[in-house]
């Protein structure tokens, strides 16, 4: 056999090797795919589903008739108009002060020399170790005597005070972004409030985009703060009102299931739509790709 019948040979079967191992690969990833997809599946059976079929054993894989009513039943009867009111309300506000305190200042500890900035952003960071249940009782005390338990003010006020996760996040990606650009603009006169709104913000525009989806996630999947601090049903978020519509309705399953979906839509909307930017804005080293 010739020299070069030997290496096509020996090319022909690497190339066969790589495409199974790519075969296998992708069949455990399906695999688990499925495997995640699974409860999701059963969800949404169950909202379609009657509750006589739902109760039949062994239980059935698909529905057999399709109730779409039950998504109307859940979204009238649940009093869902004025729950996704209220979340959208508190996601909004989440959004705004999160992009506007973490973006100024990580721009702070980023581009702004200032005596004792490690310190304080070393500090900032040790914060991140304390869990956040060991602060619940300190501050339900502190916001019950400054009277605003019952209202949606520590829900939303602490979010202008910053993230130190998102501080840090956003305080990399700034770092990757050359000192040349902030010089120019001050020799042109720029200050540092102009710097931050007209340069440094643009720039970082996946890792702001991270910081919204994520703050909007959070509050819209939000239990435990509006459980603790909201007292009145026309205040309840989507969460809650989900506890409340499952007493209601004596857990009736197909309704409890549509009204999970119908809370879960938009999560999985921003997912799809926004699912390019979790690459780029995680890549705390764009910089100027931003």
């Amino acid at each position: 056999m010739s020299a070069s019948a030997a290496s096509s040979g020996y090319f022909q079967s690497r190339r066969a090797r790589k495409r199974i191992s790519n075969l296998i690969v992708m069949l455990v990833l399906i695999g688990f795919g499925l495997i995640i997809l699974a409860p999701f599946w059963w969800m949404l059976s169950t909202s379609l589903k009657s509750l006589q079929e739902i109760m039949t054993f062994p239980p059935t894989k698909y529905p057999h008739t399709l109730h779409f009513e039950n998504y109307k039943h859940a979204w009238v009867n649940g009093k869902f108009s004025r729950y996704a009111l209220n979340t959208l309300f508190l996601a909004a506000v989440g959004v705004c002060s999160h992009v506007l305190s973490n973006t100024f200042i990580a721009y702070g500890f980023a581009k702004i020399k200032f005596p004792g900035r490690s310190f304080l952003f070393s500090l900032m960071l040790a914060t991140m170790m304390i869990p956040g249940f060991c602060t619940l009782i300190p501050q339900y005390i502190m916001f019950a005597k400054i009277g605003w338990v019952g209202t949606y003010l520590p829900l939303t006020i602490p979010g202008f005070f910053g993230s130190a996760f998102q501080i840090f996040m956003l305080r990399q990606f700034y770092m990757g972004i050359p000192k040349d650009l902030i010089e120019a603009a001050k020799i042109d006169g720029a200050n540092h409030f102009y710097i931050w709104a007209r340069i440094m913000v643009p720039l970082s525009k996946p890792a702001v985009i991270v910081i919204a989806i994520a703050t909007f996630q959070g509050a819209w999947n939000d239990f435990l703060g509006p459980l603790l601090y909201v007292n009145k049903e026309s205040m309840f978020n989507i969460q809650i009102g989900l506890t409340a519509f499952r007493s209601a309705e004596l857990t009736q399953w197909n309704y409890l299931m549509a009204a999970s979906l119908i809370a879960l839509a938009p999560v999985i909307a921003m997912f799809f739509f926004f699912q390019r930017y979790f690459i780029e804005g995680m890549n705390i080293s764009a910089g100027t790709k931003g």
